[in-house]
């Protein structure tokens, strides 16, 4: 009964120490949400503006060929998909990595009809043990991460698609709701055919020229998608980390107060056996 109590009481130290890591993972979570989420929204407006003045010229310069407005037949497919470079975030990348693998495996018989670009660690090491095709991959993204950090992949990305490398880009990352909330979300990112399509055509001046400067824009905004799907990954991955803590500190809790009642049960039986060995002894003496 000792040795059992000992037993018992090593796995409430035990418990309260993996209690006091979730709970200061959470709250570390919590910060760093506040800071991602105010980065997501503060990146919405710029990308707003971008696609208004790139929709204005495309719907008012209907002439204007680039390859990436254009939709030609698909031979190859590429997919950028977004993940985290740590776990310990509940279904945060197990969600985005079954969503891409799954649209893989029901479109594509072999690894040369696509091409992957990945962000985050999680992502890489997945598809490495799976031997899928990566052509550009980031990992080590700081908690606020700026354009530059991606700008490799995102230019990677744009570029070969530019260049018919492939004939389509779908974008895969979290987006994010609240912290209780991370959508798996899959977007076409290119081509951008439909950019223009019932956009009021703005009294803007160009120069050199409206095609001269969508040469310009149509790439930046393509990048500055990547780059705002990052910001509310980044977002998503705190959110998902902070719930997933707070679940574990709950269980941690009810995992303490179940082994305390245990311990506290076999301690009362502990000392009653020992009044009825003392009463018993004292029978026998009588």
């Amino acid at each position: 009964m000792a040795t059992n109590m000992r037993d018992i009481k090593r796995e409430i130290k035990s418990k309260q120490n993996m209690k006091q890591i979730t709970k200061a993972m959470e709250m570390v979570a919590a910060s760093k949400l506040r800071k991602a989420q105010e980065g997501a929204t503060a990146a919405r407006p710029y990308a707003d503006k971008l696609k208004e003045v790139v929709a204005s010229i495309a719907a008012g310069t209907k002439d204007v060929k680039h390859p990436m407005l254009e939709t030609r037949p698909v031979k190859k497919t590429g997919y950028l998909v977004i993940t985290s470079d740590r776990g310990l975030a509940g279904g945060y990348n197990s969600n985005i990595l079954r969503k891409v693998t799954q649209t893989i495996k029901e479109k594509h018989q072999s690894t040369d009809e696509y091409v992957l670009f990945v962000i985050g660690r999680k992502g890489r090491d997945y598809f490495r043990r799976r031997n899928m095709p990566i052509v550009e991959e980031v990992i080590g993204l700081p908690d606020a991460p700026t354009f530059a950090d991606i700008k490799s992949v995102a230019n990677a990305a744009v570029q070969k698609f530019a260049e018919g490398v492939y004939d389509e880009l779908y974008l895969y990352y979290n987006q994010f709701v609240n912290a209780i909330t991370q959508i798996p979300t899959e977007s076409r990112l290119l081509p951008l055919e439909e950019i223009g399509e019932g956009t009021s055509v703005a009294a803007y001046e160009y120069e050199p020229s409206p095609e001269g400067v969508l040469e310009v824009l149509l790439p930046k905004y393509a990048e500055t998608l990547i780059y705002s799907a990052v910001l509310d990954g980044k977002a998503s991955e705190f959110g998902a980390r902070m719930t997933a803590m707070g679940s574990a500190t709950k269980n941690a809790t009810k995992m303490i107060s179940q082994l305390t009642l245990t311990y506290n049960r076999a301690r009362q039986a502990a000392i009653t056996q020992e009044i009825s060995e003392i009463v018993a002894g004292a029978n026998a003496q009588s």
